[in-house]
């Protein structure tokens, strides 16, 4: 009896992969192998760097917190300190925020932990 083999599945599942690598350079969006192991490099930066995204983001936001700080005398640590002695619970991305873009209600939290 001869082999049964399913192409219509087979053939899905690799055109699936082919419509992922669309836009790549040269082989790698239609050698079925290449555009595989592509994609599975791919996938495995995506999830590393949605990790390392939210790492520099928290880097950023301690920068920009600790520059509005200073203007007023203080350090980072000494700010943070003071605030979570105080128990006021504001994230970083909000004071961040504060820093940038509201610096007269920054001023104010400033002044409420001094």
């Amino acid at each position: 009896m001869p082999r049964s083999v399913n192409h219509v599945a087979s053939r899905a599942r690799r055109k699936k992969i082919l419509n992922l690598t669309k836009g790549y350079w040269g082989a790698r969006k239609n050698v079925w192998t290449i555009a595989k192991n592509t994609l599975e490099k791919g996938l495995t930066y995506a999830y590393r760097d949605r990790k390392n995204k939210k790492r520099s983001f928290r880097g950023l936001w301690i920068q920009r917190i600790n520059a509005g700080v200073r203007q007023e005398g203080m350090s980072y640590s000494e700010f943070m300190g003071k605030l979570h002695k105080k128990n006021i619970n504001i994230n970083r991305k909000v004071l961040a925020d504060l820093a940038m873009n509201h610096p007269a209600a920054f001023k104010a939290i400033i002044d409420s932990v001094k």
